[in-house]
């Protein structure tokens, strides 16, 4: 009996009738060539990794329907759709947000060494930047990372977000200057992110004040969510003092026993942290000339799920 695999679950299902079974194996082996790039497109739109493999589903649903034997660009058709997707499920994530409590930080994903190899998808992914891309409108955020990150041409785009090109070089202009004066200042070197990191995890651990404050750049700022479940700062602290008491002094209060461990979300450096034994959230970190000016503390229980495993990411 013939077999089609389905490209969501990767399960094999029976087909009967030869040319049925051509068209579904090219529409799987194309989705399946194209995963990756499709998850990483709908993640970077939505900073949400469970509704990323919603859409994924979403577009796999559609792309069935489709003869792609009569479509000329099958990546830039599988964009497309993803992006539509997408751009429907950001509409309403944005009532989810409104009524979530306290501040809202994206789902990190552990990532591969080599997404932290590749500057440009690290920066692209990382916690700071994709919270710059939350102030965009949904059509403003899906030209921005179609045309920034992943270099789309503006016809590709017009026809993804139902605008004229004329209209989609307009907007990507004015969300690219949007996102040029709120961006981190500069992308520092591996080596430099690893040595400020290790400093603030002896830091921490040893929860020295005069360490952290060696280590936080004045303007440093905070950003810790809970989601309603674990208890976090309200609003972002701002500056090396009052975060540095911040911590040193919740740590003392609590009377825990506190361990870290280094790894990578996002593409960017991080510590995953353990009170008394258990996991108790990730903290990934921003370093901008040797010193760490943004610290997201995701606490979330339910955000934690994709730090157990690997999740691939590309910009191809």
């Amino acid at each position: 009996m013939n077999e089609r695999r389905d490209a969501t679950t990767g399960t094999a299902e029976p087909m009967a009738g030869g040319g049925r079974m051509d068209c579904a194996t090219e529409a799987t082996e194309t989705f399946l060539a194209h995963r990756n790039l499709l998850f990483t497109v709908a993640y970077e739109m939505l900073g949400s990794a469970a509704d990323a493999e919603d859409v994924l589903q979403e577009t796999w649903l559609r792309w069935v329907k489709v003869d792609v034997g009569q479509v000329h660009d099958q990546r830039a058709y599988l964009v497309r759709i993803a992006t539509r997707r997408s751009l429907d499920r950001l509409r309403t994530m944005k009532r989810r947000k409104e009524a979530y409590v306290g501040p809202w930080l994206p789902e990190p994903l552990l990532t591969a060494p080599d997404v932290a190899e590749d500057v440009e998808l690290a920066e692209s992914v990382s916690m700071a930047l994709m919270l710059v891309l939350e102030t965009l409108s949904p059509t403003e955020r899906a030209v921005f990372v179609l045309r920034e990150v992943f270099d789309v041409g503006y016809e590709e785009i017009a026809a993804a977000v139902a605008k004229t090109p004329a209209t989609v070089r307009q907007i990507a202009h004015r969300a690219r200057r949007h996102v040029d004066a709120r961006r981190p200042r500069e992308v520092v070197s591996p080596g430099q992110a690893r040595a400020a990191v290790e400093s603030f995890q002896r830091a921490l651990e040893t929860r020295d004040l005069q360490s952290l404050l060696d280590v936080l750049a004045p303007e440093v700022v905070l950003v810790s969510d809970g989601g309603g479940v674990k208890q976090a700062a309200p609003r972002p602290i701002i500056g090396a003092g009052k975060v540095a008491r911040m911590i040193v002094g919740g740590l003392g209060k609590a009377q825990v026993a506190l361990t870290s461990e280094s790894t990578v979300v996002n593409g960017n450096p991080a510590l995953l942290l353990r009170v008394d034994g258990e996991i108790d959230g990730v903290i990934a970190i921003r370093v901008e000339d040797a010193r760490i000016t943004g610290l997201y503390y995701v606490r979330n229980p339910e955000k934690l799920t994709r730090i157990a495993f690997e999740t691939p990411l590309t910009l191809k």
